[in-house]
């Protein structure tokens, strides 16, 4: 078995729990609610303007023995600048207000998500770092290529308000073959835990992300009943 195959098989619990979540379930299923789907732009945003610096702070740690992965990840910076613009323009392109997430903080999950991995970085093994890279562009795939066309129908959202999302749906498959292919080639048993842990701690991490997210019909339940 391929490490990116044991990778798969070792986080596959992980993996069920953040698909068996009801807002993922209902996305999946092209249900979103306009409030959830701002509020899941939200959270990406926090996490995602974080993603050059996290790659720059991984690639400065490399060891020299891994200087082939320093070079992926000097491409992936390259292909990843820039990307946290697009969901704020995104956020206004719904009719929201992007300037209240640009200047807040994040929910609590995406903000241990992103400590977690910067004290990985600095105090652990940088390797890790491709097991965030797992999780948030394996569910990028799966919302964008499963979800994002029905979500904007059901919420007559025009093309520019999925700028993020649609894009890193076909951009993600190319990173994610590349992905696998990166992860074969790691052939030390610490390298390969570190990027085991790290998938593990940020699926549950952001599992507990989508749990705070609204869903759709909440809001219309409470109000019901007030």
């Amino acid at each position: 078995m391929s490490f990116f195959q044991t990778l798969q098989a070792q986080t596959a619990g992980e993996r069920d729990a953040l698909f068996g979540v009801p807002v993922i379930r209902d996305a999946l299923g092209g249900v979103v609610s306009l409030e959830g789907y701002v509020a899941f732009l939200g959270q990406a945003y926090h996490h995602v303007r974080h993603t050059v610096p996290l790659m720059m702070a991984c690639g400065a740690r490399l060891p020299t023995r891994l200087e082939w992965l320093r070079g992926a990840v000097c491409e992936y910076i390259d292909e990843e600048y820039g990307h946290e613009r697009w969901i704020l323009d995104d956020i206004a392109a719904c009719g929201a207000d992007p300037a209240p997430v640009r200047d807040g903080r994040p929910g609590q999950p995406i903000e241990l998500m992103v400590a977690f991995l910067y004290d990985l970085i600095a105090r652990g093994n940088p390797v890790g770092l491709f097991g965030m890279v797992n999780v948030l562009e394996g569910t990028s795939i799966a919302l964008a290529t499963q979800a994002a066309g029905t979500i904007q129908q059901s919420l007559g959202l025009p093309d520019k308000a999925f700028s993020y999302l649609s894009s890193h749906g076909a951009l993600d498959q190319d990173h994610m073959a590349t992905y696998r292919g990166l992860m074969d080639r790691l052939d030390d048993p610490d390298d390969q835990h570190a990027v085991i842990h790290a998938a593990k701690v940020v699926y549950r991490l952001y599992t507990e992300m989508f749990r705070e997210l609204p869903q759709a019909g909440q809001r219309e339940v409470r109000h019901a009943l007030a």
